[in-house]
Order: structure tokens, then sequence, then C-alpha cells
């Protein structure tokens, strides 16, 4: 009986003791399984990037919810499903984003589309009110948000219009042909400045475009700008906004006042402007043989080398009183695009007058 009782004791020590293992057991795997649960929300929120900008359009449209489908002027006959599943060409990368060329096979059009990174921008509760005010902006010379795609995981598209006759860096870094001829120059500037005016005063609180250069200045087959990016920086977290302003600076359209991102204001657009219209009228980059453009012309103005302000071939087949008057014009335009790059916020015109003052010239 002794024995039996011993191993009575036994078998009961040995049950309770599988109880409690199989418990431990039990708890370290539901631990297990919630970490990996915890953090592979950031692997899910890495691969739905990846997958959607390697094209894995069955991951992407899985996750598709129509309420997150805005449309806006222009997108009326969009459908998510179309986007998602369009055919698309990366054409441009950044530290926030990627541009696709995207082909929409039931509407036989292209549109161009903007993935933004999830890391790089705000929250959605924060995005959505800017995302409104940006796709009720209409102009002849923007480029309208046509819809807008949120995702479950913070992914982040916007759909725009496509303009097959690329930027107007790459129009004036051809430097043949139509870029060459002052009506086509001055054409230029005035819609670039029209369309800014209307950023800056369409609305009760300006819309800053923060981020203006050749590059951001789309055109279509006959010339006509439409300036694109306007507002965007406003989307994206205080990092990426940041990147986006220190890659402003480097290729030389930075106010200099401006120290960060968030404090882009009218007057920095101004600058940013005058750089534009410097381009246009000498064919040369903002960063010019290690110097910044305004520096570089206003040295060949003192050297006297005034031929350096402009391109030589906007005068060729003029007569010599033709010449004159071009020549006074080019120089009245070379004028506004300093002052509009004046080191001081104060000094620098706004954008009425600089439409006033274009338009003079242009008469």
């Amino acid at each position: 009986m002794k024995h039996k009782h011993k191993l009575i004791l036994i078998i009961g020590v040995g049950l309770t003791s599988l109880t409690v293992l199989l418990a431990i057991l039990l708890f370290t795997i539901f631990c297990c399984r919630k970490r990996k649960s915890e953090n592979g929300c950031r692997d899910v929120d890495t691969d739905r990037e990846s997958a959607f900008e390697s094209e894995d359009e069955d991951e992407f449209v899985a996750f598709v919810n129509h309420e997150d489908f805005i449309k806006f002027g222009g997108g009326e006959d969009l459908s998510v499903e179309e986007i998602l599943d369009a055919p698309g060409e990366v054409i441009g990368k950044c530290s926030y984003g990627t541009l696709y060329r995207a082909s929409l096979v039931n509407s036989d059009s292209v549109a161009l589309l903007r993935f933004l990174r999830p890391s790089c921008t705000l929250r959605i509760k924060d995005v959505m009110p800017i995302v409104e005010i940006l796709g009720c902006l209409r102009h002849p010379n923007l480029v309208p948000l046509n819809a807008f795609y949120r995702g479950p995981r913070g992914e982040k598209l916007m759909v725009h219009p496509f303009f097959g006759s690329g930027n107007l860096a790459h129009f004036i870094k051809d430097g043949a042909g139509e870029v060459n001829r002052w009506h086509v120059i001055h054409k230029i500037s005035v819609g670039i400045a029209e369309g800014v005016c209307h950023l800056h005063s369409a609305r009760e609180k300006p819309i800053i475009h923060g981020n203006l250069k050749s590059k951001n200045v789309l055109l279509d087959r006959h010339q006509h700008p439409y300036v694109s990016d306007f507002g965007l920086y406003l989307l994206l977290n205080p990092t990426a906004g940041q990147q986006m302003l220190e890659d402003s600076a480097s290729q030389g359209y930075k106010a200099p006042e401006l120290i960060k991102m968030k404090d882009a204001n009218k007057e920095s657009d101004i600058y940013s402007l005058g750089i534009i219209l410097l381009e246009l009228l000498c064919g040369k980059s903002p960063i010019d043989q290690d110097l910044h453009l305004p520096t570089a012309l206003s040295v060949a103005v003192l050297d006297g080398r005034v031929m350096d302000l402009y391109r030589p071939d906007i005068l060729v087949g003029l007569s010599n009183d033709q010449r004159a008057v071009m020549e006074d014009r080019i120089l009245q335009f070379f004028h506004l695009a300093m002052a509009c790059c004046s080191p001081s916020p104060r000094l620098r015109p706004d954008i009425d007058q600089i439409l006033e003052k274009l338009q003079e010239i242009g008469k």
C-alpha cells in the first residue's frame, strides 16, 4: 500500500508538472505570435509598398476599399481597379515617392501616378484635409489632382493627367528650336506666373508651392506650361519635407532665408520663380560653373558681358531697330528676374507685380 501511495503521489506530481509545462508552452507560443504580429505591421507596410512598386497587382487589389478612392474634377470616370491594374512605367523617383506613367485601358488614356511612401507622409487624418484643398484647385496653368487613393497601410496614391512633352528643365536643356524664340520664353514665363498667382491668391489662405523649379513645370505640345507638385510638401512629415528643401538647395532654387520647409512662404516661391525666369532667358542651369545663376549673371553684367544674359539666337533675323527693341525687353526681363532673386524677401516683388511687369514687357 505504501508503494501504491508513492506511485499515486509521483503520478499526481508528474501530471501537475506536465500541466504547468503545457501552460508555459502555450503562453510562450501566444507571446511569440503576438510579437510577430506586432513586428509584422512594419513588414506589411514595406511589403505593400514593394508590392505596388513592383506592380504585384493581385496583392494591392486585395486591399482595395472603394471608400478610400476619392475623385475630383476630371477624374469622374476613373475607377480604383483601373488605376491599380494599369500597366505602369517608372519615370521618376525621389526620397519620398515614385512617379509612374500608367496606361488606362478603359479610357484609352495615360495618367501620371504619384506613389507617396507611407514612412514619408503624415497620418491619413492629417493628409485628407490637404488633399481636399489640392483636389479643388483648378487653373489653366496648374496640373490638376484628378483622384486620390488612400490605402489601409498608409499608402497614398495621387492621380494626375500626363503631359507627354516633358518638363521645362528638359526643354531648356535641349537648347534648340522653340526654346530660343522670345515669344515662347515670354509665353511660358507668363503662364508659370499666372499659375503661381492662382496658388497665392485664389483662396483666403495662400497655397504655397514650396518646391517650384523647372522640373516641376510640365509642357504640352504647344509649350503651354502647367505648374505641378504644388503644396506637396504639406503631405510630408518633417523629415521628408526637410529632405525636399535640401534637394531644392542643391539644385539652386532655395531662397537664402529659408531654413525649414515648413516655413516656406510666398516670398520663397517668388525667389524660385526668379531662378526659373533666368533659366529661360539664358538657357543655363541654376548652378553654373560652381556659381549660383544670379551671381554668375551679375558678374557678367559687371564685366560688360551682356550677351551672357540671353541666348544669342533670340536676336537672329532681326533688323537693327528690332534688335534694339528686343534688347530693351530682354534687359527689363532680366532686371525683373533679378528682383525676384533678391537676398532680402522684403525687396522681392509680389506675384501681381510680376505679372503686370511681364505683360508690360510683352507689349
